[in-house]
Formats: C-alpha cells, sequence, structure tokens
C-alpha cells in the first residue's frame, strides 16, 4: 500500500467557480471503493443507514450510524461506500483553521446527526441564501467542539506490504485466525512479525485483532439486530462478558449503552 504511487490527487467534488464555500453531497447511489485522494475543502462523512469505511495513513476507520468521519482539508485518504445512504459536508478551510493533519473519528450526537440531516438543502453546487450561510457557520461553530471528541474505533495500518497482508488476514478472519495462519500470510516468521507489528503498528497482533473483532462489532451494535450476545459470538469472543469488559475498556462505555446512544435518533 503506497500512498505516493496510488494517490490520484485533488479531487474537487464540484468545481470552485460554481460552488458556495459550504454545503452537502448527497451519496445514496455511490458504489465504490475509492482511490487515494485530497480535497481542498474539510469534509465530514456521514452514514444515515449502513456504514462506510475509510482510511488515511494513519489507520482504518469504520463508520456505522453512530459515528462520523472528519476529513481536514488537503488530508490524504480513501473510502468505501456501497449504496449506503449517506451524505458528505463540505466547510471551506478558513472556517475551521484548526482542523487538524489526520482522519478523527467523531461521535454523532443526536444534535449532530440532526444539522448533518438539515444541511442537505443545501448542495454543494448551488448559490445559498442567507439561511445557508447562517446555518454552515453555526455548523462550523460546533465543529471545532465536535472534532475534539475523538471516538476510539480505529485501527492502525502499515505501508509494508507483510503486514498489510498480515492484517487483512486478520481483519477477513476474526473469528478463526491464529498466529501461525497469520505469519504465512505475511511470508514472515513469528518472532520478525510479532517485532514489526511492535514496532509500526504500536500493539501486538493479539492486540490487533481484539481492536479489529470490538470494531466489527461496533456496526452491528449499532445496527440492533442482533442481541449482544449474538454479536460477541460472531466477532470472536469466547462469551458476552468478555466481550463487555474489552468494548468498556475500549471506549469508556458498555456495549448496551453504546447501543442506546447509537440508536437515538
Amino acid at each position: 500500500m503506497d500512498i505516493s504511487t496510488q494517490h490520484i490527487g485533488l479531487v474537487t467534488l464540484a468545481g470552485p467557480d460554481g460552488r458556495a464555500a459550504p454545503g452537502a453531497i448527497v451519496q445514496d447511489h455511490y458504489d465504490i471503493d475509492g482511490p487515494w485522494h485530497h480535497h481542498d475543502m474539510h469534509q465530514i462523512q456521514y452514514a444515515f443507514e449502513g456504514s462506510i469505511a475509510l482510511e488515511d495513513g494513519h489507520g482504518r476507520h469504520l463508520l456505522p450510524r453512530s459515528l462520523a468521519g472528519w476529513i481536514p482539508a488537503g488530508v490524504t485518504h480513501r473510502d468505501s461506500m456501497h449504496r449506503v445512504r449517506s451524505v458528505s459536508l463540505l466547510l471551506s478551510p478558513e472556517m475551521i483553521p484548526d482542523a487538524g493533519d489526520r482522519v478523527r473519528v467523531l461521535r454523532v450526537s443526536p444534535l449532530m446527526r440532526e444539522m448533518i440531516a438539515e444541511a442537505v438543502r443545501w448542495p454543494l453546487e448551488r448559490p445559498q441564501n442567507d439561511t445557508g450561510r447562517h446555518f454552515f457557520a453555526a455548523f462550523a461553530c460546533l465543529c471545532r467542539d465536535w472534532i475534539q471528541d475523538e471516538a476510539p474505533f480505529s485501527l492502525p495500518t502499515s505501508m509494508d506490504p507483510a503486514l498489510e497482508a498480515a492484517v487483512a488476514h486478520t481483519r477477513a478472519n476474526l473469528t478463526k485466525s491464529s498466529f501461525t495462519e497469520v505469519c504465512r500470510a505475511a511470508g514472515l516468521s513469528q518472532r520478525t512479525l510479532r517485532r514489526r507489528f511492535r514496532a509500526e503498528l504500536g500493539m501486538g497482533w493479539e492486540q490487533y485483532r481484539r481492536r479489529a473483532r470490538l470494531l466489527a462489532a461496533v456496526e452491528a451494535l449499532a445496527a440492533r439486530e442482533r442481541t449482544i450476545a449474538q454479536i460477541a459470538a460472531d466477532v470472536g469472543f469466547e462469551s458476552q462478558s468478555a466481550f463487555s469488559k474489552a468494548f468498556q475498556e475500549l471506549t469508556g462505555e458498555t456495549p448496551r449503552a453504546f447501543r442506546a446512544r447509537a440508536g437515538r435518533r
């Protein structure tokens, strides 16, 4: 995974001459695994239903309806969305000067969700009225606070092909992957792979797998279609109590509390 060779450069979602400073793009029809790219505006990505996969040079992020992605202007990223009901909000850089230099995962409060839904009244490519300008000014002001409250739902990534093969195998086999199989997929010895996980990802393989399992559980918790016990088993935890303990250690709240908050409309 080499961003420098696969990066297609600046992508403008509406022509600079014809767009308003801020605005919304409805993405319900998108069915893409996008290339690496960047924008000249700040971006919030949010899925009302389903989830979006978002990645930058620091990590991989899953965005179900309880979470949104914050992408500062100029930050190289790529995303995957497959006909989920979603939207992007674009803000000019001067509206939020201290936007950061990496993707962040944001907790979506009821107010934030309602404002994102309301923002689709003002598409990016159309001129805005006074109401739209005041709305996005208020939204940008609130964003300065929202982007400080990051949610810990991300996985570190690596540019190393062997490590990328190892983490890809781990994510694809959450309930049955063994370290021996992962080493085989990476083409490395156990000692070498353990050392590289620590050095480049900042965590051991077991910790990475546990984090990947918890991220897989987030989408299911937000969807509310299965019990917590079923979700725990589906993502590879030996019991609901073990899952609940790991989830609370990562997020500071229980799966039940997360599900209740994610279900608010």
